[in-house]
């Protein structure tokens, strides 16, 4: 029978997350679900590990803390998945839009880089050739 609570450490191996993170979320009110036992230890159920899953994957897909905290802020006070679910993807629509408009920046500047340094080796066989 899996554990009904884990430790903040527990949770932060999990996660390769330092407990730091993990207290800070709390603080910003991303985690906001915390349970506390006697001494006021932290103790972490399996929803605050999916929602920090869930942090963790949209920081990597680019959202920024304070896109969490409007979402979250979002749904305290709608209480909508829908509302919350369609900002979300205006939201990653956005990062997809950003992310693409610098790949195309940074093909740009590939294609420039392989022109440029094919100059340079014409220009380094051209003195060879003359010497």
């Amino acid at each position: 029978m899996a554990k009904e609570f884990t430790s903040i450490g527990e949770l932060s191996r999990k996660l390769d997350m330092s407990q730091r993170t993990i207290r800070y979320y709390e603080e910003i009110g991303l985690l906001n679900s915390i349970k506390r036992v006697e001494g006021g230890r932290r103790i972490y159920t399996e929803a605050d590990l999916r929602r920090l899953k869930l942090i963790k994957r949209l920081k990597i897909m680019g959202m920024t803390l304070s896109e969490m905290q409007e979402l979250e802020a979002m749904w305290t006070y709608e209480k909508s998945n829908e509302k919350v679910l369609k900002r979300l993807l205006e939201l990653l629509e956005n990062h997809l839009k950003r992310l693409n408009d610098r790949i195309a920046d940074l093909d740009i500047l590939r294609h420039e880089i392989l022109e440029y340094q094919e100059r340079i080796k014409t220009k380094m066989e051209g003195k060879h050739s003359a010497g």
